[in-house]
């Protein structure tokens, strides 16, 4: 017996597949803000102290949230927190939105001739010890000047610094200059002064110092920041030999003082390490550089009355006349 095929002509056609959000809603907003903390704190344990709700509230947001976009957004367990493929792309669409939101209420605050809502403003790490910085006498005209502005003071590393410039998250970001980018403005703030440290177990602590050059250090182990920034542009340019890598300036101290490696620090970082007799500067005279900090902020759009009154703060703190 022959099967007759099934018509087509009367086949009902395919239901337009319903959004898995639906309508979006302040919640939903506050969901993906509690969601853009545990994945840059790295957890909801971590996201505990950054958000000021418990673990357990901060799970249950995280599982709404799932609910309410049908994706599972993160993996966690004894391996450990992790985002799930969707939930990457998911924090991609999110820190652009909350960016988008932010510009918004910045823009209607524009119109009303008003400072209010929320400045996000990151710095890069160990700059609160440097007498050249003068970051907390900008933050004390700023408060003066927008007292109904939040402010939010982050401290993260320099590239991270630039790429939430770039995407909105920080409005304001301060970084040791090391390249520009045509997407961003910069503005001169204050200098810091690098020597190279060795530690108390180091062969070159307490040695004679006077006849050293580059070229006898060229061999010695090295540690140095793992990313782009004045520290990696002197090491390679310098062909040094690097044999432990460092994150931040913390890391960069911890190895130094290991006494097994050479690396560079800001001179009042490393002061209390040197008066505790820990660490050594080798030759400071000509094993050292300086480095410039600036002020970043988007070209485009146009910053905010908050973001632009911060920054005249910051010029205004680190100006010749008034930075001592």
């Amino acid at each position: 017996m022959k099967l007759k095929p099934p018509s087509l002509s009367h086949a009902a056609p395919p239901s337009p597949s319903r959004s898995a959000l639906g309508q979006f809603s302040d919640m939903d907003l506050r969901l993906l803000r509690v969601f853009r903390a545990v994945a840059d704190c790295g957890g909801m344990a971590a996201a505990e102290l950054e958000l000021n709700i418990g673990t357990s509230t901060v799970s249950r947001h995280i599982k709404d949230l799932e609910t309410r976009l049908g994706l599972v957004l993160c993996r966690r367990g004894r391996a450990g927190f992790a985002l799930t493929p969707e939930g990457q792309q998911i924090y991609a669409q999110t820190s652009q939105l909350l960016a988008a939101t932010d510009a918004f209420r910045s823009s209607v605050d524009e119109i009303h001739q008003r400072m209010g809502g929320q400045l996000q403003v990151a710095i890069f790490d160990k700059t609160a010890s440097n007498p050249q910085a003068h970051i907390a006498s900008a933050i004390a005209l700023f408060t003066d000047r927008a007292p109904d502005v939040g402010l939010n003071l982050h401290v993260s590393t320099l590239n991270g610094i630039e790429r939430g410039v770039l995407d909105g998250q920080f409005h304001i970001g301060i970084i040791p200059g090391h390249r520009t980018s045509d997407a961003l403005q910069y503005a001169a703030l204050f200098t810091e002064n690098m020597h190279l440290y060795c530690g108390a177990g180091h062969a070159l602590f307490g040695a004679d110092h006077r006849t050293l050059d580059w070229e006898a250090v060229r061999s010695l182990p090295f540690a140095g920041l793992g990313y782009h920034s004045p520290n990696l542009q002197m090491s390679q340019r310098l062909q040094l030999a690097r044999r432990a890598t460092g994150f931040d300036q913390e890391s960069i101290a911890t190895l130094i003082l290991s006494g097994r490696f050479l690396g560079f620090l800001p001179d009042h970082y490393a002061k209390s390490f040197v008066a505790g007799g820990q660490m050594q500067a080798v030759k400071p005279d000509l094993f050292q550089y300086d480095c410039g900090f600036f002020a970043i902020t988007r070209r485009s759009p146009q910053a905010s009355r908050a973001t632009r009154s911060f920054l005249a703060c910051l010029e205004e703190a680190h100006a010749p006349s008034t930075a001592a």
